[in-house]
């Protein structure tokens, strides 16, 4: 692969990119790192959930479903909706709605219903 220098590129947009979370993370710190994205963090808690759209209406309705989970759960979390196509790109998601909890894509391709995304964070620990 060195031929097409595909590494090589990857290389460079890890020294170049920004935090996906931009939460004031710097540029050489790995993406998709909870920890590092929320150091206070403790295990099973909860930093940021986002929903990674395309700005349709199974996505709008991920996005309520997911605010209505949060409200569920009673947690003091807010979700956000990245509709911006290059934040969503650093994600790797190529089919919306995707939902992140903890700048970890959890699912992709599918609409989860409110109790749905409650049992997902219950599974995943939360």
């Amino acid at each position: 692969m060195a031929l097409f220098n595909f590494r090589k590129k990857k290389d460079e947009e890890k020294k170049t990119s920004a935090c996906s979370c931009s939460c004031g993370c710097s540029a050489n710190e790995e993406k998709n790192s909870a920890t590092d994205c929320c150091p206070d963090l403790k295990e099973g808690e909860i930093c940021c959930i986002k929903v990674l759209s395309a700005g349709c209406k199974s996505c709008h309705e991920q996005f309520e479903y997911a605010k209505q989970a949060v409200r569920d759960m009673e947690l003091s979390v807010e979700v956000e909706y990245i509709t911006d196509m290059q934040k969503v790109m650093e994600y790797g998601v190529m089919s919306m709605p995707a939902l992140v909890v903890n700048e970890k894509v959890v699912t992709m391709g599918k609409v989860l219903k409110a109790a749905d995304v409650v049992s997902l964070l219950h599974k995943l620990g939360f």
